[in-house]
């Protein structure tokens, strides 16, 4: 025997197999879009990193250039100014250095003398840089410039001072690119930040050792990565554009190059929580291969075993002909005992009870049968005889009208009819039933069930007519849905009597008609009666269900036969001792393909071409 010969072990390599390729493909494609989304983020932070410092920098000197336009034309400085005294200027110096924040506020005299300073900086006694741009603005025009300093550089911009024509001194402001702006732009975009002239580093926030790799990348296109010791760092190298003023500056100038910022971040620390994951997913990969791997070997014993014992037994049957053979069990598997033991008690007793159980079911079927026709004839034939004996009752009395005998023997003639009609509704309860279509008033219809209803013997039971006089006729079977309503209305009575209440005011049954937006036709049934159950209410048209110790029913069961094969619907609403409300919707115009009864039964409809409407019908009382 082979090693996949055998169903358990098919069964069970194949389930191990599935739980390994779906966990480690479900590992590795988390893996991987954890990782790719990862580095995703970084990249992209890191270039918003870039993009935030550049828009800071360029707004920063925006601002500082703007303060010291406005400072130079400040009234208070210009007089200090005009009296060419340092320590004159010098406070005022401080205070608006002090006010903007900037690193470096410098003052000068028309010569280009300096007057006062302020700030962490100062201004370089021997920087070309500097001494062009104090030169231009006290020739009256505004600059643009960058100063170098021992720590790195400083954007400046010097603007004059006039007073009417004449030139008051200048005013410098600026703000540095250094170790301490560094340190304020990584606080700003959660980086690590490198500033560079040229292919200089001029300030870094990590080690100076790392300032010669860094230069190598200033320039450098796109998102880039770069070791630095035992970090993997992904950056950026965004220039911070700066346009200087006047004359270009000799190869010695900060102004003959332009700014460069490197914002990186650490690949490293940011990914080293995917080494977590990672180890976290393979050790629940391999408990969950593990469990998948038990489980598929239970199962495959687990169903197995059970269908081995019973496919031997049934081998042996088909083979003797013997229905009655017992199913052998083996007493050496743990798992598959109980199973085998109730499969071969449910087989046994099965293979026992098949001949009783037809002989059973066959009596059943025919006692069966007979109850329910006796019970249908029961039901359905006493209102037409209850009416047959109130018109024999009539010709008792002498003397008799030649009128009233005609009427009683057309009366008595009609519902002898009715009641063949009604033995042969029993039989189409079981098989199909032919509709007779034509044009019904349903008001009239109405009319005449309620006046059949009424002609019951038995307690007076008031029903009130609500009827929709703008109704048209519709077609349908009117006989039927007369049939339905009279069934409807008698359960209304019956609960009513069982509910009675004479001190109500209201009729105790009212029928009304109605239309809808759809132009179906509607009529509901609503009583005071003793309502019905919740439990009972869902079984209210199924076949033989009554709670009367003298119903059938049928009734419901019947009046929904007929209501569905015309097309319609019918329903029913209830709360114990508040009243029922049955509701029946009709078509304007039942069809054919309509006809289709509840359960097996099926309806042919044919239209009578010059049928009067229903309505002509006679009762009395």
């Amino acid at each position: 025997m082979t090693l996949f010969s055998s169903l358990t072990n098919r069964i069970f390599f194949a389930s191990a197999l599935l739980a390994v390729l779906t966990i480690g493909v479900a590992v590795y494609r988390v893996n991987v879009a954890v990782t790719a989304q990862a580095e995703s983020e970084l990249r992209r932070g890191v270039e918003e990193a870039g993009t935030l410092l550049e828009e800071y920098r360029s707004t920063l000197f925006e601002h500082f250039t703007r303060e010291a336009r406005l400072i130079a034309d400040l009234s208070n400085l210009k007089a200090a100014m005009y009296t060419k005294d340092a320590d004159t200027v010098q406070p005022l110096a401080e205070e608006y250095q002090h006010r903007i924040g900037s690193d470096l506020f410098v003052v000068t005299d028309p010569t280009g003398r300096l007057l006062a300073e302020a700030g962490r900086l100062k201004m370089p006694p021997d920087d070309p840089a500097a001494r062009e741009a104090i030169e231009r603005a006290s020739a009256g025009q505004e600059a643009l410039s960058l100063w170098r300093h021992a720590g790195g550089i400083v954007q400046v911009a010097s603007v004059p001072s006039f007073l009417g024509p004449e030139l008051m001194g200048t005013v410098s402001v600026g703000f540095s690119l250094d170790q301490e702006a560094a340190a304020r732009f990584k606080a700003l975009t959660n980086s690590e930040v490198a500033i560079a002239l040229g292919d200089q580093i001029q300030a870094s926030t990590l080690p100076i050792a790392f300032n010669a790799e860094l230069s190598r990348m200033v320039g450098a296109a796109g998102v880039g990565s770069i070791r630095l010791g035992e970090s993997e760092y992904v950056l950026v190298s965004r220039k911070l554009p700066f346009t200087p003023s006047g004359a270009d500056a000799g190869a010695g100038s900060a102004n003959a190059t332009v700014p460069t910022a490197l914002i990186f971040r650490s690949r490293t620390d940011r990914l080293r929580f995917l080494n977590i994951v990672h180890r976290e997913l393979a050790g629940t990969a391999f408990l969950a291969v593990l469990a998948a791997t038990l489980l598929s070997y239970g199962v495959a014993r687990t169903v197995t075993r059970p269908l081995g014992t019973i496919t031997a037994t049934m081998r042996e049957m088909a083979a003797t002909g013997d229905l009655t053979r017992k199913i052998t069990l083996s007493t050496n598997a743990r798992w598959d005992d109980e199973d085998a033991r109730l499969l071969a008690a449910t087989f046994n007793s099965m293979t026992q009870s098949i001949a009783t159980f037809q002989r059973q079911a066959a009596q059943r079927e025919r006692l069966s049968s007979l109850g329910r026709l006796s019970t249908v004839v029961a039901h359905e034939i006493r209102n037409p005889l209850m009416i047959i004996k109130a018109a024999l009752r009539g010709l008792k009395h002498e003397p008799v009208a030649p009128s009233q005998v005609r009427s009683a023997v057309a009366d008595i003639d009609e519902e002898v009819s009715r009641l063949n009609r009604l033995v042969s509704d029993v039989l189409d309860f079981a098989r199909p039933i032919t509709f007779d279509l034509a044009p019904v008033d349903v008001n009239a219809l109405c009319e005449d069930a309620a006046r059949a209803v009424g002609a019951t013997e038995g307690p007076a039971v008031d029903i009130a007519l609500d009827l929709d006089r703008g109704l048209t006729p519709i077609t349908t079977d009117g006989e039927r849905v007369r049939l339905a309503l009279v069934n409807v209305l008698t359960n209304a009575r019956h609960a009513v009597i069982a509910h009675a209440d004479p001190a109500a005011a209201a009729p105790h049954i009212r029928l009304v008609t109605s239309r809808t937006r759809a132009g179906r036709v509607v009529i509901e049934a609503r009583d005071q009666g003793i309502g019905i159950n919740a439990d009972d209410l869902a079984r209210v048209f199924d076949p033989y269900f009554t709670t009367r110790r003298t119903g059938t029913g049928l009734g419901l069961a019947i009046s929904r036969n007929i209501v569905e094969g015309l097309g319609g619907s019918i329903s029913v609403s209830s709360r114990p001792g508040a009243g029922t409300e049955v509701r029946i919707e009709l078509p304007a115009a039942a069809a054919a393909e309509d006809g289709i009864a509840a359960g097996t039964a099926t309806a042919e409809a044919t239209a009578r071409p010059g049928r009067k409407p229903f309505g002509g019908v006679r009762w009395k009382r």
